[in-house]
């Protein structure tokens, strides 16, 4: 795949191929922006069909994480990592070192975390080598994933308040397609809000625990798409809002924590003609690195967690921007990001 010229490239100002023949590394880091401070961002790692699927993968988390951090303003750009490789059966103590010594030759321009595959455990391997390392458990918030699951909850309920008019999301219908790690914490917060859950995942037992756990009702993946609820919520992989999918959905909002939702940035403008009220993705699920901005010796879960409520409030600015210039949501959100990266010093970033 040529790299400068591909569509995701986006202007880019890094890629480094990292390989490491006696671990077994094959990674890929992007930093996409550095305007308003080090890239931030985590370490995904998957299986990937090919290379020219990693190096898409990488390129458009690593941009996402650049509009994440700016429509937060938190003082970081965009980065991302992902290593080509099955997470069930291929990860070592020798690989997660490698990469650590990958990113130290960085300087402190990346900033790595855990993602989609990987753990507080396996960054501290990566610490070994390289102190540009967030999410770990000393010291730290360990495991994001409960701060992004409560992210995207005040998203949910933000979009909520704007389309249905309710400040409460008791008996509220609520589609949840993916229960992973941050699904499964999201359907335990949805519940004790007192949201009637639709559950579907490709992992069948991790389904039966959160039907076990919190009484949700489970669907087949298939059928997720078109519940008759007031909520979906996509938090598996991306690019599952598409010419296919949007024309079957029947929930008035979308709002969820997966990754990249929209196929193509017109799908943006294809829910709002339907109605269909979206939670840009990128907005929702900033919890996770607004947490790393209170690592440190004196972390505050409470003042943390404080901060991640706070998506409430960006999210009904969005919404507002959208309705007033008469444009989708996900371009109201891009416009307010990128009036807050673009030609940014570091010094003026927490503008």
């Amino acid at each position: 795949m040529p790299i400068f010229d591909a569509v995701d490239f986006d202007d880019h100002e890094q890629v480094v191929f990292c390989n490491d023949r006696s671990s077994g590394l094959r990674a890929i880091i992007a930093i996409h922006n550095t305007n308003r401070g080090p890239a931030a961002g985590g370490c995904r790692m998957w299986p990937y069909r090919s290379e020219d699927d990693a190096l898409t993968d990488v390129l458009r988390l690593s941009r996402g994480m650049t509009y994440k951090a700016a429509i937060s303003k938190l003082p970081f750009g965009g980065g991302k990592t992902v290593i080509i490789g099955d997470p069930r059966t291929e990860k070592s103590e020798r690989l997660f070192r490698a990469l650590g010594v990958f990113v130290e030759t960085l300087g402190g321009r990346y900033l790595v975390a855990e993602d989609v595959g990987t753990s507080p455990a396996d960054m501290e391997w990566v610490r070994r080598e390289t102190r540009h390392v967030a999410g770990i458990a000393e010291g730290g918030c360990g495991d994001p994933s409960p701060a992004t699951a409560h992210g995207v909850f005040h998203g949910i309920l933000a979009a909520v308040e704007r389309r249905l008019g309710r400040n409460t999301l008791d008996g509220v219908a609520v589609a949840v397609q993916g229960v992973g790690n941050v699904g499964s914490e999201l359907c335990q917060v949805l519940a004790a809000a007192g949201a009637r859950l639709f559950v579907a995942d490709v992992q069948t037992d991790a389904v039966r625990r959160v039907v076990e756990a919190v009484g949700a009702t489970a669907v087949e993946p298939a059928a997720i798409y078109g519940l008759d609820v007031d909520v979906f919520a996509p938090c598996a992989l991306g690019a599952i809002l598409n010419d296919d999918t949007i024309p079957r959905l029947k929930a008035r909002v979308v709002a969820g924590s997966a990754n990249n939702q929209l196929a193509e940035d017109r799908h943006g403008a294809a829910l709002m003609r339907r109605g269909i009220l979206y939670a840009p993705d990128y907005v929702i699920n900033a919890g996770g690195i607004i947490i790393i901005t209170h690592e440190g010796p004196d972390y505050s879960p409470a003042d943390a967690f404080a901060h991640v409520a706070g998506i409430h409030d960006t999210v009904h600015e969005i919404f507002a921007r959208a309705e007033a210039e008469g444009v989708p949501t996900n371009v109201a959100a891009d416009r307010i990001a990128e009036e807050r990266f673009r030609h940014v010093s570091v010094r003026s970033a927490a503008a």
